[in-house]
């Protein structure tokens, strides 16, 4: 039987989502929520949190987009969130590859400024004579 292959998703459009997610400070409160205390309700959120349950539905589902909450069934027909950190782990990954080149760049420019300049009387005599010329 033949194998199938799910594509990989793209590390920097799972970045790009995550970062949007968690641009917004109420966002980062209800996954710091739900990191704390385990999976809660929208109602459950919005006993803990400043806001209310239907502005607390609208970021779960934006957070849901970003792959970064998983809403479970729970009893009753209550759905219940729970922290997703697989995206969050890949955005971190793309950041740390974006740091390694960087670091890869910087390193390179720091040898260049600290290597000594090459002496003028260290070149042939007829190219210094044309730089002064």
């Amino acid at each position: 039987m033949p194998t199938i292959s799910m594509p990989r998703p793209d590390p920097e459009a799972v970045a790009e989502a995550v970062f949007a997610a968690l641009a917004e400070p109420t966002r980062r409160n209800i996954l710091s929520a739900l990191a704390a205390r385990g999976p809660m309700t929208a109602t459950d959120l919005a006993s803990q949190l400043p806001i209310t349950r239907q502005a607390i539905t609208r970021h779960l589902e934006l957070l849901a987009a970003a792959d970064l909450v998983l809403a479970e069934p729970g009893e009753r027909r209550r759905i219940r969130y729970r922290v997703n950190a697989a995206p969050m782990a890949m955005a971190q990954s793309y950041l740390a590859a974006l740091a390694r080149d960087w670091d890869t760049k910087l390193a390179r420019l720091q040898r260049f400024l600290d290597a000594p300049a090459p002496r003028p009387e260290a070149a042939a005599p007829d190219q210094a004579r044309n730089r002064l010329d």
